[in-house]
């Protein structure tokens, strides 16, 4: 008999503990509570943020501390009979700014005098002789001899002051030799440790840290470990039928129409080179517990790191998605790398949607529409402000002259964004006129080629509408009339014509040193 689940969604509800004993529907991650116990000792799994990492280290939590009456009726409960506590030292990184040399400091130091009561450690008398790092060997091994059980230590978010300052080398550096004394002891005290997790967004391996913990399993890729976090499909069936029906009735659609919309917007997550597919959880819950199809990761925040970076990034945007990148680079590199691609990765910007063996490579792509259309508006909002600030561009009066075959006018509505367009340290002109034109096409839906390639050379751009294509060239610091000239001697339109729809040939020429489209504009057809 199918199990009826509740209907009561855990929007913002990170607690175990929390989410069994207030009837909040639970998907039932247990079974790979039980493999972290069997497996190994030391554990790191990167993840996004808001992707479950929190949550699973409280179910680790619950499960150390003996909570045997939290687990009744799902998976571990009949997979073990080990239900003795553990001493727990469960430390949140996330709960600071780090904008001083002092925060991280102050940060360990009060979790450090909480744990010190815990144990009859006289805090006041060590606080001021020995550093975070001593203190937390003392309390890991106090803990272990006090309760005759060896420590299980759970660290969320460990790479939260590095990512804070991204920006700022020589803090960076001040946290970073912090961590690395302080997460020492997970080697130095292993005689008395029972088990280790971390949980964070980079990867380890590049970061100096970690540089002697070679103790440390990375399951971030691992196939058996890929849907620890996250929402599969078999489990969105099986938890979530109740909340598909209401939801399709809510949006006067049929339950695979409904099912369809879902998977389109919200699953195409991967996280091995054989990893099921992966439903955004944040998404996912607040989609059933609102009836309604949003943004809901997306708009939840744009990591401050991640800001910064595109800020200062000298890429263009086309090549962002999708891409193909080396296995052995994507599993090493770090969020101090020059690389902006697997920095999206880790962040939850882009995933795995193809392995080939034959290279070692990942093909990487947005997981789902959520996540491009959010991610191409974060970057149109940072390269072209004005079009959600009023400042004197329509996005409609755009559209319309797009869709009406009126490249006068929106060439016109063109040369006035770009010119208000502030360009910053974000890469060359040319780089940053490519970008902008590519975010304004893409979003606004029409199936848009930069720099594609024809048997007779490379065009610039290419929008396609219903009823329209228009072929762009654009020069730089030269003349419209040259690049015109190249249309017309290069055919690009040939392999268009044969589509029916009417082609409008654009040649155009942008000046770096003013920063703008000039004005002898030609718009011709072939």
């Amino acid at each position: 008999m199918k199990q009826t689940y509740p209907t009561k969604y855990p929007v913002g509800v990170q607690s175990f503990s929390e989410i069994r004993t207030g009837g909040y529907l639970y998907v039932d991650k247990t079974p790979f509570i039980y493999q972290l116990s069997q497996e190994g000792k030391y554990y790191f799994l990167s993840r996004p943020r808001r992707f479950g990492k929190s949550l699973l280290l409280s179910t680790l939590e619950a499960y150390y501390q003996g909570k045997r009456d939290l687990f009744q009726g799902l998976a571990l409960d009949s997979l073990t009979d080990d239900w003795d506590p553990h001493p727990v030292l469960h430390l949140d990184l996330n709960t600071a700014e780090y904008a001083s040399p002092d925060d991280l400091e102050s940060l360990l130091s009060f979790n450090l005098i909480r744990w010190e009561k815990e144990y009859n450690i006289e805090s006041d008398k060590i606080e001021d002789k020995f550093s975070p790092s001593m203190r937390f060997g003392n309390v890991i091994k106090t803990a272990c001899e006090m309760t005759g059980k060896k420590v299980v230590i759970l660290i969320d978010e460990y790479d939260k002051p590095l990512l804070n300052t991204i920006d700022n080398p020589s803090l960076a550096d001040i946290y970073r030799s912090q961590l690395k004394a302080f997460y020492g002891n997970l080697k130095t005290m292993d005689p008395y440790i029972e088990l280790a997790v971390l949980t964070g967004v980079a990867r380890f391996s590049k970061v100096s840290i970690f540089s002697d913990l070679n103790n440390l399993r990375d399951i971030s890729f691992d196939k058996k470990f890929s849907a620890i976090c996250g929402i599969t499909s078999e489990e969105v069936d099986e938890y979530f039928g109740t909340g598909i029906e209401e939801l399709a009735e809510e949006l006067e659609m049929t339950v695979e129409e409904t099912r369809r919309q879902l998977r389109r917007r919200y699953d195409g997550y991967h996280f091995s080179a054989k990893s099921p597919d992966i439903y955004n959880p944040f998404s996912l819950v607040n989609v059933f517990a609102s009836n309604e199809m949003g943004s809901y990761w997306f708009n939840s925040g744009t990591p401050s790191y991640l800001v910064r970076l595109i800020e200062k990034g000298n890429y263009l945007f086309r090549n962002i998605a999708p891409t193909t990148i080396d296995q052995s680079y994507l599993k090493s590199a770090g969020l101090l790398d020059r690389n902006p691609v697997p920095v999206f990765y880790q962040s939850g910007y882009l995933t795995i949607k193809e392995y080939r063996p034959e290279y070692n490579s990942y093909v990487l792509d947005y997981p789902n529409e959520e996540v491009k259309e959010g991610f191409l508006n974060f970057l149109m909002n940072s390269y072209i402000p004005e079009i959600n600030q009023g400042r004197g561009f329509s996005v409609t009066d755009f559209l319309i002259e797009v869709n009406s075959g009126n490249p006068e006018g929106f060439m016109q509505r063109m040369k006035s964004l770009i010119a208000d367009v502030p360009y910053g340290d974000k890469g060359t002109p040319e780089d940053h006129f490519q970008n902008a034109l590519y975010l304004l096409f893409t979003l606004m839906g029409y199936f848009t080629r930069m720099e594609d390639r024809t048997s007779n050379g490379r065009i610039d751009l290419q929008v396609e509408t219903p009823l329209y294509v228009y072929i762009f060239e654009f020069k730089i610091d030269s003349s419209a009339r040259k690049a015109m000239e190249q249309i017309r001697e290069k055919r690009y339109w040939e392999r268009e014509a044969v589509s029916g729809k009417e082609i409008f040939l654009i040649g155009a020429n942008f000046d770096t040193k003013t920063r703008r489209l000039t004005d002898d504009i030609l718009i011709e057809h072939p």
